[in-house]
């Protein structure tokens, strides 16, 4: 009976961690360019100084999904979409270069360009720096145009460029900040192929009602595992119960 109360065991814990998954899922459901992770559940024998006889559930990530979401248009002037496949170029928390479709981009009180969730966007040669001006636009190629403080609209002039790339999928790799990184850890060159869409921004491609069915699919499974390992100890109590009334 130990065999059937551990694999249920390690059922019930990783259809758990599979609901942390889906939750997380779900939570970001309306955050722009969030890409949903992926999971799967595979049999791992448990390795020991003879031969396997136990067999346990690991959740085993599987990347992310890359499908593009739908574009919303909002008419903001800091707001962009890639268009098509391509990233933004951002600058992590640790200083290093990654990659993210979230475009709720704002100017910070220093004149830098960031993402909605604070991550400074990257030029050609490092953030890109906005100065004091009356109105903004960005380019299809990424080029960001301003007319400087109390000019006149003929006087719109060139700051800088969003770094655009637009590296292999399989080469991506999510990070638990939610950006996206070159698994060799290199940085990717920019490409004048992407492009994006001014005034418009990219929904996450989390589906929230496949989320929903999802979760009460690992709850159900959780409750099954439950129901197993009570199974195998009622099993066992009634095992030992024969044998002491046969003694």
């Amino acid at each position: 009976m130990d065999r059937l109360a551990y694999l249920a065991m390690t059922g019930a814990k990783y259809a758990l961690e599979q609901q942390r998954t889906t939750s997380h899922n779900l939570a970001n459901a309306n955050t722009p360019g969030f890409r949903a992770d992926l999971e799967a559940l595979v049999s791992r024998e448990v390795e020991g100084p003879v031969r396997p006889s136990r067999v346990y559930g690991e959740e085993v990530r599987t990347g992310s999904d890359f499908s593009q979401g739908a574009l919303t248009t909002t008419g903001r002037e800091l707001d962009v979409a890639v268009s098509g496949e391509g990233w933004l170029a951002v600058q992590a928390s640790d200083g290093t270069e990654a990659y993210t479709r979230r475009g709720d981009l704002r100017i910070t009180e220093g004149g830098l360009l960031e993402t909605g969730d604070g991550h400074l966007l990257m030029g050609n040669g490092g953030p890109v720096a906005v100065p004091p001006a009356e109105k903004i636009e960005i380019g299809a190629d990424g080029t960001v145009s301003v007319v400087p403080k109390g000019q006149g609209a003929n006087a719109m002039v060139t700051v800088d460029r969003i770094k655009l790339v637009n590296p292999p999928p399989e080469s991506l790799s999510k990070g638990e900040d939610g950006l996206f990184r070159l698994a060799d850890g290199e940085t990717a060159p920019a490409d004048a192929g992407v492009k994006v869409t001014s005034g418009a921004l990219e929904s996450s491609n989390v589906s929230a009602v496949d989320s929903l069915v999802e979760m009460i699919d690992h709850a159900r499974r959780f409750e099954t595992y439950i129901k197993m390992i009570d199974t195998a100890r009622q099993t066992d109590e009634a095992g030992q119960r024969l044998l002491r009334s046969g003694g």
